[in-house]
């Protein structure tokens, strides 16, 4: 069987620690504490809206606000499980074998060369984009929430709404380098096992790995990264609606 390489001397979120054992790189603890680099990657205009936003009055609470019911976390749950089911079931995520799609030929050259990480990438930022567009969604009518319900849920509101403004580009050019340490792994592992099968048809011993099995080890491993992205994206909800429940 295809073996990622199993780096391991990373810690932080599942997602880096992933990268890091797929490109089999270390990283190193940051130097930095999380507020200097938040205040690098704040502009002047950022900084003002922040600063409105923690220093501004808040706007008083609507009589009658409602109060937060289950529908709000059900609905949290179910935009999460959506885009969790839509990871599992991509055509291009899941494995063949899942799909009951024949494997690759035992000579598998031609089927092997037939395949071409354009189409990985493009699902990879198709994923991304949904990710995006519902959590921001949902992310959004939480902020609504927060701001009918008292004058504090409401600055954090106005707060959350000025730091995703201001960290929501930087955030899709870090995630949108994610394909491209794919893009490496893909390719490792298509050699490896190319490598494989050509020293046993050499020695005349039986392969030690199945033609094919490299295909469907990079898909489990891009499924395990779509994952980790996408709890990496879901904490600011879970913030926003543990706010909403606590008060």
């Amino acid at each position: 069987m295809v073996q990622a390489p199993q780096h391991t001397g990373c810690s932080g979120p599942t997602l880096i620690r992933l990268l890091a054992r797929l490109a089999d790189v270390d990283v190193p603890e940051p130097r930095q504490s999380l507020s200097d680099r938040l205040s690098q990657w704040l502009g002047w205009a950022d900084a003002i809206g922040l600063s409105t936003a923690l220093n501004g009055n808040p706007p008083s609470v609507a009589p009658g606000a409602r109060a937060l019911g289950s529908a709000e976390a059900l609905a949290c749950d179910r935009v999460r499980t959506a885009l969790a089911n839509a990871i599992a079931g991509d055509s291009a995520v899941a494995s063949a074998k899942r799909r009951g799609q024949p494997q690759a030929p035992a000579q598998g050259d031609s089927m092997d060369a037939a395949v071409d990480y354009a189409t990985y990438r493009q699902r990879y930022f198709a994923m991304q984009q949904a990710m995006e567009t519902d959590i921001g969604s949902l992310r959004g009518r939480l902020r609504a929430m927060l701001a009918a319900r008292t004058p504090a849920l409401s600055q954090l509101a106005a707060v959350d709404a000025v730091m995703e403004g201001a960290l929501g580009a930087r955030e899709r050019s870090l995630l949108g380098g994610v394909p491209a340490l794919l893009e490496g792994h893909f390719a490792r592992l298509r050699q490896a096992e190319q490598v494989a099968l050509a020293d046993a048809q050499a020695s005349g011993e039986p392969a030690a790995v199945t033609s094919g099995a490299w295909l469907d080890v990079f898909r489990r491993d891009m499924r395990s990264v779509l994952l980790a992205e996408l709890d990496i994206r879901f904490q600011p909800v879970e913030g926003l609606l543990a706010a909403l429940r606590s008060s």
